[in-house]
């Protein structure tokens, strides 16, 4: 692959059928709006491929900032709907999912080739490069009308909720610092 942007195959010539709605996608994926960055997944080879779907809206909150008479979905975000495309792979195989979270561990190689804007489908393809019970590591590559607009390499890994989750009392272990 060179420096050029790479085309994905046209839209028009593959079926988008829903292989998971939005409501399927909050069953295994523990983000809500405004976080939940993903709203269909159209394509799923389990551990080895994903492809998800992002509406881009004018009434994303971010965009009330990023930038006013501007609108730009941040980087990072397009980046994190990637990921969350990459943890329904992760989740949706795992019988246990409601006790467990994806954490990111690492994002290489990112780059930002044009911006997404309201009213853009952002396309996100992922990859499997490495896949271990409690770790995965991905190619992601988010698309626009079939143009290459962001791509990244992505690891995540798999954790039990109890590390972060607060009840009655909040659970302070995973944050105390190590005493000298």
């Amino acid at each position: 692959m060179g420096k050029t942007a790479r085309q994905a195959q046209p839209l028009e010539s593959r079926q988008m059928e829903t292989t998971l709605d939005i409501t399927q996608i909050q069953a295994i994926l523990p983000h809500r709006y405004p976080f939940l960055l993903v709203d269909r997944i159209i394509d799923y080879e389990a551990g080895k491929r994903v492809v998800g779907i992002k509406n881009v809206t004018l009434n994303e909150p971010y965009f009330e900032g990023h930038f006013p008479g501007a609108p730009v979905m941040p980087g990072v975000l397009i980046v994190e709907a990637m990921a969350q495309t990459a943890g329904v792979m992760m989740l949706a195989s795992i019988p246990d999912r409601a006790s467990k979270l994806v954490f990111f561990t690492g994002i290489d190689g990112a780059k930002f080739r044009r911006p997404v804007v309201p009213g853009d489908q952002l396309r996100m393809e992922l990859t499997v490069l490495r896949l271990r019970p409690r770790y995965i590591k991905l190619r992601g590559e988010a698309f626009v009308d079939g143009q290459l607009v962001a791509e990244a390499e992505i690891s995540s890994s798999l954790v039990d909720r109890s590390i972060v989750e607060r009840g009655d009392q909040a659970n302070h272990a995973a944050f105390t610092p190590v005493e000298k």
